[in-house]
């Protein structure tokens, strides 16, 4: 009888032992996180970007790029034609600074203009640029480096104490624009270990042609 009591009096003010309360709260917790989960996975943060969207983002990041280039390559002539006239300004001064030292390094700056030129006019040829506004624009970023030539050689002959802290300049200033802006958008395409050798093969060119000629 006691024990029906007992019974009756939880069914009628719904009382629970601990082991049915943890369950409860076990259940309870669980179906609530289970429905927690699935409100997060449909719920949306954000739009989704169309496809026009990721389009346009392309092709700025593309131009983008391409404009990165082309200053880069036409910022680095500028010290490159300083080197060359300051060797051709320095030419008999000592010993080390000789019209054919001075020839030599012309010489080398030159063929290496060759595959800059072409990292100008292929990217703006391949952005839908027509063959000769390519080539011209390639040939405009070079533009700059015999006026600077004119301005280095012009410079040493006026202030001979110039020559190392321009020569330094000059060298320091190409290693900087290779190595921040050319080399990370040569290894930015899926080329990057062709372009990796290739570098390797121009240092090695240079070094030949220094040995040679010099």
């Amino acid at each position: 009888m006691e024990a029906e009591k007992k019974a009756k009096f939880k069914r009628k003010f719904h009382v629970q032992t601990g082991e049915e309360s943890a369950l409860a709260c076990s259940n309870g917790f669980s179906e609530n996180g289970v429905k927690a989960r699935k409100r997060s996975t449909v719920t949306k943060v954000g739009p989704m970007p169309s496809d026009d969207q990721k389009v346009l983002e392309e092709s700025v990041k593309r131009w983008k790029r391409i404009f990165l280039l082309v200053v880069a390559v036409t910022v680095h002539n500028i010290p490159e034609g300083l080197a060359v006239g300051v060797g051709f300004g320095a030419a008999g001064s000592s010993a080390h600074s000789t019209f054919e030292s001075a020839r030599n390094l012309a010489l080398g700056i030159g063929i290496q203009n060759f595959p800059e030129g072409l990292a100008v006019s292929l990217p703006l040829r391949a952005a839908g640029f027509s063959k000769w506004k390519a080539f011209w624009y390639g040939q405009l970023s070079g533009l700059v480096e015999p006026v600077a030539g004119i301005l280095g050689c012009v410079a040493v002959t006026l202030a001979q104490p110039i020559l190392p802290y321009a020569l330094a300049f000059a060298a320091g200033a190409m290693v900087y624009v290779v190595v921040v802006d050319i080399v990370p958008e040569a290894q930015s395409c899926k080329n990057g270990r062709l372009a990796s050798w290739m570098t390797v093969i121009g240092f090695v060119v240079m070094m030949a042609l220094d040995v040679g000629l010099g």
